[in-house]
């Protein structure tokens, strides 16, 4: 008669929750025991850059950090797990799984290059890791509200988590991975040859169509659905990559563009909400310009031809003489331009005409008389507009 089996123990969701607390809370307390409370200062933002096998996570990295100011490198989870505390795991015969890579990761970020922000490459892959990213900012966040009114506040800032999903289609991921495996067989054929370069590692998934194929249905079937689940609590881009590099970047551009409500202390944000943003006064710019410029030919024409007259006669000659620079700079003592109603009304003038005027006034003290008795100089003020006047200056052709 066979021997009983031991139950084989099936994973539910709340199981993988469980197991995630607890995953979690053992590494937070190890953090707190090694580390201190208060040094445990993460980044400030996030970037989780997931995507199917060939969408081009690699290619776009550098792209990604330069357009959010990030200046380390990105922490890549797979190249985490040949450091030597995970090699140590391995060595012992023990795994690598989800306790494991949490444990690595959280003390990864303390470290001081990841400050202001890291791109995580490869994180989170399963259910638990997800779970784990949830708590991990829970704590993020309770370590800002701790310190918000503490000399340490600028240490513990409201961390900013993005997700970034670099999306291509089955043929496109084949495609792209089988390519790449070409080209690094070539360049590692050419380093053989001249004795120049690097020799760069294969994939065997990049050299037969049918493990590539293999590669993005693993990806789809046990990576794709901890990155969807993302959207429900974090910042969520979901990106087309199968165009061209470029249209690409465009496409991140336009998803990561900075929005101060999101990325600002709601504090600083409150504070400077009353300025208006540079969108918002441009929107209705031109039809308030032809409204103003209607109000002085109606309700002040008598100033309005003046200052018509006063650029038509004394300014455009010199603008028309730098039509190839594109600049004037033109001094003037014009006793109209101490009205600010006539300034307002020149600067109108020349923006509806196409140019860009700005208007600088300098007092100059000039001496009038000297006292030979008391030494003093009497001296009267001369006020000088100095008038910029910028335009698309012409291009001289030489052939």
């Amino acid at each position: 008669m066979p021997e009983p089996q031991p139950p084989v123990r099936t994973s539910t969701p709340e199981l993988e929750i469980k197991d995630a607390q607890l995953i979690f809370r053992t590494a937070w307390e190890s953090l707190v025991r090694d580390f201190g409370i208060n040094n445990l200062r993460f980044p400030k933002e996030l970037i989780l850059l997931g995507g199917a096998p060939g969408s081009g996570k690699g290619t776009q990295t550098r792209f990604i950090s330069n357009l959010r100011g990030l200046t380390c490198d990105p922490i890549v989870v797979s190249s985490l797990l040949n450091s030597p505390q995970a090699q140590k795991i391995k060595d012992s015969g023990g795994m690598v799984g989800d306790k494991e890579v949490v444990d690595i990761l959280l003390r990864e970020l303390l470290k001081p290059e990841y400050r202001d922000g890291a791109i995580l490459d490869g994180f989170p892959r399963t259910t638990v890791q997800v779970e784990c990213l949830k708590l991990l900012t829970h704590q993020m966040n309770e370590l800002w509200r701790t310190h918000h009114n503490t000399p340490l506040a600028t240490q513990f800032r409201k961390p900013i988590i993005h997700v970034v999903i670099l999306f291509v289609e089955e043929s496109v991921s084949i495609k792209r991975q089988i390519q790449r495996g070409k080209d690094i067989l070539r360049h590692n054929e050419e380093v053989r040859e001249t004795g120049v370069g690097t020799i760069q590692e294969v994939r065997a998934t990049d050299l037969e169509e049918e493990t590539a194929r293999r590669r993005y249905k693993v990806f789809k079937e046990q990576t794709w659905s901890a990155l969807t689940s993302l959207k429900e609590r974090f910042f969520y881009h979901f990106i087309n990559a199968q165009g061209g590099i470029k249209e690409v970047e465009r496409n991140i551009e336009r998803e990561l563009q900075y929005q101060s409500s999101l990325e600002l202390d709601p504090i600083t944000f409150d504070l400077m909400r009353d300025i208006p943003l540079a969108q918002e006064i441009v929107i209705h710019a031109r039809q308030e310009l032809v409204h103003r410029l209607d109000a002085y030919a109606m309700d002040n024409q008598a100033m309005f031809k003046e200052v018509l007259a006063f650029a038509e006669q004394k300014l455009m000659p010199v603008v028309q003489r730098h039509a190839i620079t594109g600049l004037a700079i033109i001094n003037t003592e014009n006793a109209l331009l101490d009205s600010p109603e006539a300034m307002a009304m020149l600067l109108d003038v020349f923006s509806e005409r196409g140019y860009r005027a700005v208007v600088d006034l300098h007092r100059i003290e000039i001496p009038e008389r000297f006292d030979p008795q008391t030494g003093e100089i009497t001296c009267r003020t001369k006020k000088v507009y100095r008038i910029q006047v910028r335009f698309a200056g012409s291009e001289i052709r030489r052939g």
